[in-house]
């Protein structure tokens, strides 16, 4: 699929990509949660992602006459711009559903992150972007609360839920430095007036994420340099297993019509 490549498409896929791979990371919980109320929960918040998503597709994909349908069914992995810790699975050895710290907190760290950037691009020179963002940003700080309620409960827990919940931390860690990663892209939309430079929002995101995580008595690790290029197409192995389960329908009947 041939795309213009422009800095402000970039910044559109880069955000919507995190949102539909998050989505379908937390969709796999749909049938298995822990309690039939989180569930529910996490197919809700699924939703919600996969609305902002499509919204922001819809956007990316106006100058090339694509579809949000299209970018999400028919991209190759390559061009998925999300960074890689929304695409790891939920458990280590890829069983599911797998780990549910590890949904847990990704989720935390994830909402943080993306309440920030909503409530900035409320003020994009983009008038379509920020209409987006003026409805996600109150699904963001729900989703955030959500998150927060779960870590409290399980980090403060018993030993076996604090034990498993840090162990969580210590695996994802490692990948969130990505988040706060600027480059000439950054700079680009910046100076438009498009997005906010995802390096501004690491003190910001670290000062709410370190404040909970000391309330549920987890300790986060040390920061270390970041060593992952998702946002710039170049992916873990789990993302190709996960656009298989994602565009299998579309592949299978293309073009299909319910």
């Amino acid at each position: 699929m041939r795309l213009s490549d422009t800095p402000r498409q970039r910044a559109l896929l880069r955000l919507a990509d995190s949102a539909l791979i998050l989505a379908q990371r937390n969709s796999e919980w749909c049938g298995h949660g822990p309690v039939l109320e989180e569930d529910l929960a996490l197919a809700n918040l699924s939703l919600d992602l996969l609305g902002q998503a499509r919204a922001l597709l819809t956007l990316a994909g106006a100058s090339d006459g694509l579809d949000e349908d299209q970018l999400a069914m028919l991209r190759l992995e390559q061009q998925y711009l999300n960074p890689v810790l929304f695409e790891l699975p939920h458990a280590a050895d890829g069983r599911r559903p797998g780990d549910f710290a590890f949904t847990t907190l990704r989720n935390l760290v994830a909402s943080a992150w993306f309440l920030l950037q909503w409530q900035q691009l409320q003020h994009s020179s983009d008038a379509a972007v920020a209409a987006i963002a003026a409805k996600a940003v109150k699904e963001a700080r729900y989703h955030l609360q959500h998150a927060t309620d779960w870590t409290l409960r399980l980090g403060d827990g018993t030993s076996d839920s604090h034990a498993r919940m840090q162990a969580a931390l210590e695996r994802l860690w490692p990948y969130v430095g990505e988040l706060f990663e600027a480059d000439a892209v950054d700079e680009a939309d910046v100076a438009s007036g498009l997005a906010p430079n995802w390096a501004g929002l690491r003190e910001p995101w670290r000062e709410q994420v370190l404040a909970v995580l000391a309330h549920a008595t987890l300790r986060a690790p040390q920061d270390r340099p970041n060593a992952h290029a998702g946002r710039h197409g170049r992916h873990s192995e789990h993302l190709g297993h996960l656009l298989a389960d994602l565009q299998y329908l579309q592949r299978a009947y293309p073009g299909g019509r319910w």
